[in-house]
């Protein structure tokens, strides 16, 4: 091992490659920051991934029957995304695929003339329409359809292209760090990354670090001995079912609870086969149920909801994951992305952008703070990490690992004679070895 350091000198360390982490360092680069992000898995792994995808405005946060802080604070959301989108955002987006331009919010009849007049009010046009009959989507198109149909600004969009648009932007500047080979020091207050690969040592400083982790940022503030900010974690199972069913859709049945009976999106898995992603009241309901409880659960719910929707053929897996989120009194929601700085490190500063549809939010706040700090991008150093750490891999979608695609029998007729020729190998090496031994 060398016995000298190479000191490697960033403006910014993002520590997390999930939508977050990757929004905030696209962001950081344009401004003109020397940066490096390191991700540990594979970007975009766990939360971001077990996303559904949508871009929403919030209305789903009004079906109490009124505005909530945090229905105004992501209003605006939908149409931030959709600029990024076109290109004409903060952030370029034109290579992530859309895969809906609209979400739908939909009924029973015994919840709808509550909610009509409320979403008939002068406070949310432009922000939800009512559906007439002839332009329903195909899945509500039956004859046993009641109730209220709305169409929402949201949008959904394709998570694992949107992780890989965002990486592509920042290429060369994403890095896999082994944690088993790295260590964190504070000296005078300042946090330092150690990283020691292929028997060279190198020391990343940094004018900021950013934990941008999700639930790691839990593990990274354990091993520094910070309890402040503090993190919170909320439990979901989502379900997954894997079918033939023609029709694509998105969209939020209402039930009697504030939070949506069931949010529906679909995602294709192949050119046969689409997956329904299935969320809202379900996968908070399921979050401590038995996989086997929740798929019967969630059976029970379509055949209630959608009884036309034919899923006797269908495959049924579940996701358990759990949402990030920074610590609030009575484990309430938190109403908008959280950045703060962390206690006792002068370089450090700890975020959570507690949901997908809010990474925009959270870098706004990150680049906030920089401003008021006055940090400019001042790193000439010529050292860096390109080359010497692996490039992080971009996560599977958890439909992708639930479902993986069958082997083609003449592969698996390949596979197989492979390995009986690799068997027949190794005997005949141990049979040969046992000759030579013999006097």
């Amino acid at each position: 091992m060398s016995s000298s350091p190479i000191r490697i000198d960033l403006d910014i360390a993002v520590i997390g490659g999930g939508v977050a982490g990757l929004w905030v360092a696209n962001r950081l680069k344009k401004q003109g920051f020397k940066i490096a992000l390191f991700e540990h898995k594979a970007l975009g792994s766990d939360q971001t991934m077990a996303s559904q995808g949508m871009i929403h405005g919030g209305m789903k946060y009004t079906l109490s029957g009124m505005l909530t802080g945090a229905s105004e604070t992501i209003a605006d959301m939908p149409q931030y995304w959709r600029a990024c989108l076109c290109g004409d955002g903060d952030v370029d987006l034109r290579n992530t695929r859309l895969l809906s331009d609209h979400f739908y919010l939909w009924s029973g009849n015994s919840i709808s003339a509550k909610l009509s007049s409320f979403f008939a009010s002068t406070a949310l046009n432009g922000r939800i329409d009512p559906v007439p009959d002839d332009r329903r989507p195909p899945v509500l198109r039956h004859a046993d359809f009641g109730g209220n149909l709305y169409k929402l600004v949201d949008i959904v969009l394709d998570v694992h292209s949107l992780v890989t648009n965002l990486a592509h932007n920042i290429e060369n500047q994403c890095f896999l760090i082994d944690w088993t080979h790295s260590s964190w020091q504070i000296n005078s207050g300042q946090l330092q990354l150690t990283i020691e690969q292929d028997g060279q040592i190198y020391e990343v400083h940094a004018q900021r670090f950013i934990f941008c982790a999700g639930k790691g940022n839990g593990d990274l503030l354990d091993e520094l001995g910070i309890n402040k900010p503090a993190m919170q974690l909320r439990p979901l199972q989502q379900v997954m079912i894997r079918h033939h069913y023609p029709y694509s859709f998105y969209g939020h049945c209402l039930g009697g609870e504030t939070t949506p009976r069931l949010t529906v999106s679909s995602h294709r898995l192949n050119s046969t086969d689409y997956v329904w992603y299935l969320g809202g009241s379900l996968a908070e309901k399921g979050a401590h149920m038995t996989p086997e409880a929740l798929i019967e659960f969630a059976q029970a719910e379509l055949a209630d909801i959608l009884p036309w929707v034919d899923m006797a053929s269908a495959e049924w897996k579940t996701l358990p994951i759990e949402r990030a989120e920074p610590l609030q009194p009575n484990f309430l929601r938190p109403e908008n992305a959280f950045v703060d700085r962390a206690q006792g490190i002068a370089n450090l500063l700890v975020a959570w952008p507690t949901k997908l549809t809010l990474a925009p939010n959270l870098a706004n706040q990150i680049l906030d703070l920089i401003k008021d700090d006055q940090l400019l991008p001042i790193s000439e150093s010529k050292n860096n990490l390109y080359g010497i750490l692996p490039i992080p891999p971009i996560a599977p979608t958890p439909w992708e690992t639930a479902f993986p695609p069958a082997i083609d029998p003449v592969v698996a007729v390949s596979y197989k004679l492979q390995e009986e020729l690799s068997e027949a190998y190794d005997e005949g090496e141990e049979e040969d070895k046992k000759e030579e031994e013999q006097p």
